[in-house]
């Protein structure tokens, strides 16, 4: 029987206008442009400006640019995924209320929380119902109003996070293109170190939550460079060994936009030079489900049939993974 694949057959994303500069942010807290620039690789971000504007909205703009540029209609999507840590409301799940706005009216949708990895996650995910035969056309989306639950009176996280979107179709392929292969972890002793405390079924909103900053959010800065440096690098590694691909078969390595200083350390684990790392944190920030198909998306012109790509992430939880991808077509 002939292997099915799932391949990214088109990508599109979003950033916001507003650009929220350091030297802005050193109106808001004590720090510097220096110290952010050092620290973390971050020059800017995009911050969602507007009344009424969510998660969904930048969603929309990324998925109608995709629909567009590879010639779908929106009723031929079948499934819809959207990897989110700030959805629009509770329930229902944004991919909902983004398939409603995009007119995706034959897609069944849900939304998928791994922190800063879920985007590879749910691009895993669509992967099988793809590899399944159970769909032909999928949509994957990994967007973040992360100035919604930022406290920028906290210097140590409102430094670090933009906003942003990415979206990717996913279609069946009998070539040898597309995913093909992924590794993905779990520690959930890590949730210590990176969370919002309130906001769920543990800690309600209450007066007090809200008194206190809880619905921000919360992380323990070393602690969480350390397990993403190792993780992140490791994964990725791990990856190439079991396919047998050395650092000179990789066309590019796109890692999560979190911290510049990981994102070496995962290139350097794998022996990948810096011209074949994508890096655009300093523009953006970290976007967290949004880095990525960003990534992709900027790069998108650069990419050549059959290019060997190995996609990493690590997020709060903990989760990481990485995924090998072979690119399906020439721009």
């Amino acid at each position: 029987m002939t292997k099915l694949r799932a391949a990214i057959t088109g990508i599109h994303g979003y950033a916001p206008p507003y650009v929220l500069s350091n030297k802005e942010i050193e109106k808001l807290v004590d720090t510097s442009d220096e110290w952010i620039m050092t620290r973390t690789g971050i020059r800017e971000r995009r911050i969602q400006k507007g009344e009424g504007l969510a998660t969904s909205d930048m969603a929309v703009e990324a998925v109608n640019s995709l629909l567009q540029k590879t010639g779908t209609r929106p009723e031929e999507i079948e499934l819809v995924i959207c990897a989110t840590v700030t959805p629009d409301m509770v329930y229902p799940a944004t991919a909902n209320i983004v398939s409603d706005k995009c007119g995706m009216t034959n897609a069944f949708s849900f939304d998928l929380n791994a922190a800063c990895s879920g985007f590879i996650y749910a691009l895993t995910t669509g992967s099988k119902y793809i590899e399944s035969g159970s769909y032909k056309k999928v949509v994957v989306i990994g967007a973040d109003k992360m100035s919604s639950i930022v406290d920028y009176t906290d210097r140590q996280t409102c430094v670090i996070f933009g906003d942003g979107c990415g979206a990717v179709m996913l279609e069946p392929t009998t070539d040898d293109f597309g995913i093909m292969d992924s590794i993905m972890r779990t520690d959930g002793s890590g949730r210590i170190h990176l969370h919002q405390k309130a906001g769920g079924s543990l800690r309600p909103a209450s007066h007090e939550t809200i008194e206190r900053k809880e619905h921000f959010v919360y992380q323990e800065g070393q602690a969480v460079f350390k397990f993403a440096v190792t993780r992140m690098a490791d994964v990725s590694a791990e990856i190439m060994e079991r396919n047998k691909l050395t650092a000179d078969d990789i066309s590019w390595l796109v890692p999560h936009q979190a911290n510049l200083r990981i994102i070496d350390a995962t290139g350097k684990r794998m022996g990948i030079p810096p011209e074949k790392v994508m890096i655009n944190i300093d523009k953006y920030g970290n976007t967290t489900n949004g880095t990525i198909p960003l990534c992709l998306w900027e790069w998108e012109k650069q990419l050549k049939k059959g290019d060997n790509i190995i996609v990493a992430a690590f997020g709060g939880g903990f989760t990481w993974g990485s995924i090998w991808i072979k690119w399906a077509y020439d721009s």
